[in-house]
């Protein structure tokens, strides 16, 4: 049977922290090193991911604790194992070594243990986020792009597969766009092996708002990432069970996949502990699973096999929730959704940061003035736009580095960004380089049959894989 065939039939159960148990083994900086790295010359202690190549018994006896607890998932020990996070510990060539040790460590926790279950590889949301600056005085800034977030993922993803992991959880999205370069990742190591494993993906609300770290909402979340035929989408850390539901009631009521759900033991005390007990967090469980709201639940933070074994248990009582049916409409997003059905006569565009149709706005561009250009995309939304078009062609303009720049930008004005973008150029390579700068779910306006079919299938494809909505063609 396969996991897609018993996710129709129970709620199956995820794992809880690798994080929390290991911190139980009170284990020193020797510890991480282990003999291959007593003579490093930077600090690793902290550095989880490098305990599979260090500390292999540990990681895998934490795996089988929880089997034992009644886990059907287990997750690889490889949250921050790309070359971005690993850097802080001058790690980075170790990347596809520890997540190709990491599963096989994982597999044969399954293996010992006698009983059905899968290894999810463990993908993080890394260390840098694509969406905001991190300088609050240059909000064009990012410290990484998306080509290298991309090129980390790769490295990890070939990894977790070469060491037999059954999936692929790309988990705790605190930014969008960095979910949205694994997704790319995954699809382009999936063509090069020739090979495909299911895609579980999992948001993170960060507080009340019911927003991501860089502003989304849960539907807006839920319609940059539906493109793939995700195995399931759901929610983790930040939040307490009680807090999350709200959200997770929505992504249930509007998602076409499976739903995840493994908060955090409650929220944390004054000294970032978890002090929710398995009986509390099983009560708020079990209003998730009756309400029908899951398929798959378990922990993240502060949860141990203890808490794992009460979920387990009364997953056993609640039947998995179905999938609802949902309408072909066209789905868009910036920081909020849009949702545009069949009996829309039309779509408000703004068309006033297009430079060939304002000559204010040109001028704007032309002389760097960005604030100012900002103010003609606020006033496009204010007046109604449900979507605004930038194009940046014009022969005094670099249209690549202008339209990244104003991309970038836009990102830090919430007011501006809520809407989706149509991105307008003749010139291909100005359209792949502006879907690399959308969280959301835009629209390109169009592309061109002038270069050929051949050329033609190519362009609709990266459109695809990155993820916008093409208007038209141009013959």
């Amino acid at each position: 049977m396969t996991i897609r065939e018993q996710l129709g039939k129970r709620i199956l159960v995820i794992d809880g922290a690798m994080g929390t148990m290991i911190q139980q083994h009170k284990l020193g900086e020797e510890d991480y090193r282990g003999s291959r790295f007593k003579d490093w010359k930077h600090d690793v202690k902290g550095n989880n991911d490098l305990l599979c190549l260090t500390q292999p018994e540990i990681i895998k006896s934490i795996h089988l604790e929880y089997l034992n607890a009644g886990a059907d998932i287990i997750e690889t020990n490889t949250f921050n194992a790309q070359r971005i996070s690993l850097a802080d510990y001058h790690m980075q060539e170790l990347a596809y070594e520890i997540n190709l040790h990491a599963a096989q460590i994982a597999k044969s926790a399954v293996k010992v243990s006698a009983k059905t279950a899968y290894v999810a590889g463990a993908i993080g949301p890394t260390n840098r986020t694509l969406s905001l600056s991190p300088d609050v005085n240059n909000p064009g800034y990012r410290a990484v792009t998306f080509d290298e977030v991309r090129d980390a993922y790769k490295e990890q993803v070939s990894g977790l597969i070469d060491g037999g992991a059954d999936l692929l959880l790309i988990e705790t999205i605190f930014d969008t766009l960095n979910a949205k370069a694994a997704l790319v990742a995954i699809q382009e190591v999936f063509e090069e092996k020739n090979t495909e494993l299911p895609i579980m993906i999992s948001g993170t609300i960060t507080d009340a708002s019911g927003r991501t770290l860089s502003g989304q909402t849960v539907e807006a979340f839920l319609n940059s990432v539906a493109h793939v035929p995700l195995l399931s989408i759901g929610l983790n850390c930040a939040l307490g069970a009680k807090e999350m539901r709200p959200y997770l009631e929505e992504l249930s009521r509007k998602a076409p996949f499976f739903i995840s759900a493994y908060p955090n033991a409650g929220l944390p005390n004054q000294f970032g502990e978890y002090d929710e007990t398995p009986e509390q967090m099983c009560h708020q469980m079990d209003d998730f699973m009756e309400s029908g709201f899951v398929n798959i639940v378990g922990g993240c933070c502060g949860t141990t096999p203890d808490h794992i074994k009460h979920i387990a248990a009364h997953a056993k009582k609640f039947k998995p929730r179905e999938i609802p049916e949902t309408e072909p409409y066209l789905r868009l997003s910036g920081l909020e959704a849009v949702t545009l059905r069949p009996d829309s006569n039309f779509m408000n565009v703004g068309e006033r940061t297009n430079v060939t149709g304002s000559k204010k706005f040109l001028r704007l561009i032309k002389e760097n003035k960005y604030d100012e250009a900002l103010s003609v995309a606020r006033e496009q939304v204010e007046g109604g736009a449900q979507a605004i078009d930038i194009n940046m062609d014009e022969g005094m303009l670099d249209a690549l580095e202008a339209m990244t720049t104003f991309l970038n930008l836009i990102a830090s004005e919430p007011d501006i960004s809520k809407v989706p973008v149509m991105l307008d150029s003749s010139k291909f390579h100005v359209l792949e380089a502006g879907l690399k700068h959308l969280q959301g779910k835009g629209i390109v306006n169009s592309i061109s049959l002038k270069g050929g079919e051949e050329e033609f299938i190519r362009e609709a494809r990266t459109v695809k894989k990155i993820r916008c909505c093409c208007y038209r063609h141009v013959v």
